[in-house]
């Protein structure tokens, strides 16, 4: 799993390492992010992952399975351009296969991607890959950061640029039964007909473990503007999922619950990462 390949640790497939406290002047601003990415705006169309980023990665050599399903009940009824799938009433799911390359680096690939409409069509929507890099660290330090960069091709209806690339910064800290981390995602058009913006978006989670295999946490998605302009947060897409994390054994269920502010687009979003046990 990558992130939301996200959530707290899996107990069963990704190793936690645990340190000694953050710098407070640290602390403190990943405090602020979270902070100023609550919900103030129009909510985010369903992608095929809805995950923030941590350190999770599969062992060198290590091949891991993470299934990605997200449902929109109440979401987007008109299309935005000429033959653009609505979200309402739409399932996404995404196997995201990944494979750990070295103690730092995981490589991944959504495949396939898939949707069912709401009247019942199931089609293919494309691949992406992705690599990730997580800084080295000591054992005794209980912050992180990294990397990850995905370059993925999706079908017309979804996207109409078909070639699409996203880079994004990942930086958390762990104290005791807390988890703080936060993404900046940049995401830009590679290939298509209608050439938009570069976009920023801050992802955020705060989660605290309850035991050994339970987290309970708060999720927050909010665009925080483009290449041209920054601000207005209000005509932006913003939303925030309670989520629960846990482990069955070997099988792991991150599961949360979405809702969206601001101009309507999809008001709520049920997502579920099902991490799937593979050999061992």
């Amino acid at each position: 799993m990558a992130a939301n390949e996200s959530e707290p640790a899996s107990p069963s497939r990704r190793s936690i390492r645990r340190a000694r406290p953050l710098p407070g002047r640290v602390a403190a601003v990943l405090g602020g992010l979270l902070a100023s990415a609550l919900p103030l705006g129009a909510a985010v169309a369903a992608p095929e992952e809805i995950q923030v980023y941590m350190d999770e990665m599969d062992k060198p050599g290590e091949v891991g399975l993470d299934v990605h399903v997200n449902y929109t009940p109440v979401g987007r009824l008109a299309a935005d351009y000429a033959g653009e799938q609505p979200s309402d009433r739409r399932w996404r799911i995404t196997p995201e296969w990944s494979y750990g390359l070295t103690s730092n680096v995981e490589l991944g690939a959504y495949l396939p991607l898939t949707t069912i409409d709401r009247d019942g069509n199931l089609e293919w929507g494309g691949v992406k890959g992705r690599i990730k890099f997580i800084a080295p660290h000591p054992e005794s330090q209980n912050w992180f950061w990294g990397v990850n960069f995905e370059l993925g091709r999706v079908r017309r209806d979804l996207d109409i640029n078909p070639w699409n690339a996203e880079l994004k910064g990942i930086v958390g800290v762990r104290s005791g039964p807390w988890t703080l981390a936060g993404n900046l995602n940049v995401d830009w058009v590679v290939s298509g007909p209608q050439h938009d913006p570069t976009t920023f978006q801050l992802a955020t989670k705060l989660s605290y473990k309850l035991d050994d295999k339970t987290s309970l946490g708060l999720e927050s998605y909010n665009e925080i503007g483009d290449s041209k302009r920054f601000g207005r947060l209000g005509d932006r897409d913003q939303e925030l999922f309670a989520v629960l994390d846990r482990s069955f054994g070997k099988w792991d269920l991150d599961f949360g619950v979405g809702r969206g502010y601001g101009a309507p687009e999809d008001k709520w979003v049920i997502k579920a990462i099902i991490g799937v046990p593979i050999g061992g």
